[in-house]
């Protein structure tokens, strides 16, 4: 009889081994969403944005435009842009958008920083009413953080459309060229300009 039970209790450790090793791997994939931004140089925005704890992958592309298959070369009517795949378990979409804020110049929709042009406008492309929502709500929130109307936030909120990734060699740019990473970063201007925007709330 006591080997017996031995036996089960040995089973029933192995069914809930079983259970976190499959079921749960499937919970976590279940929860993995995109998000799609504009933000000037796509190569600054992905490196922002993979940092943050539950993001899963950045991949820098084009969207927004006509043209099909983009390529830096040709890209018109299309914007710079980051694809954000997340675990919601860990980060959620409003999270993305407080992140994604901070690291853009909200003022200008022109270009970002040194970079001018439609190509690197700012914008929040939703996949659904829920995305639109709460991106909506997030620009409300940034108008009170920076004391302005919300309509001087010169950040476009539209729906999503194809993303089409950018070329190899523009992924990862950052990791793989630190030199001349840093040098466009600094010398474009970007952090000095981030600082007196946001100040003491990008800390």
């Amino acid at each position: 009889m006591i080997p017996m039970i031995k036996f089960l209790r040995k089973l029933i450790v192995v069914c809930v081994l079983l259970q976190l090793l499959i079921i749960c791997p499937f919970k976590v994939f279940a929860e993995s969403q995109d998000a799609v931004f504009a933000g000037g140089c796509f190569w600054c925005l992905e490196h922002d944005l993979e940092k943050l704890d539950g993001v899963v992958s950045v991949e820098s592309g084009y969207s927004g435009g006509e043209i099909t298959y983009p390529t830096y070369e040709n890209h018109v009517g299309h914007q710079e842009a980051v694809k954000v795949s997340f675990n919601s378990n860990i980060i959620s979409y409003k999270d993305l958008l407080d992140n994604y804020w901070i690291n853009i110049d909200p003022f200008d929709d022109s270009g970002q920083f040194c970079d001018r042009g439609n190509s690197y406008k700012p914008v929040i492309f939703t996949s659904n009413q829920e995305q639109e929502r709460e991106a909506r709500e997030s620009q409300k929130k940034i108008s009170r953080v920076l004391n302005i109307p919300a309509d001087q936030l010169k950040v476009d909120i539209v729906e999503a459309r194809t993303f089409w990734v950018a070329e190899e060699y523009h992924q990862d740019f950052a990791v793989k060229n630190p030199l001349r990473y840093n040098f466009y970063r600094t010398s474009c201007g970007r952090d000095n300009r981030l600082k007196k925007v946001w100040g003491e709330y990008k800390n």
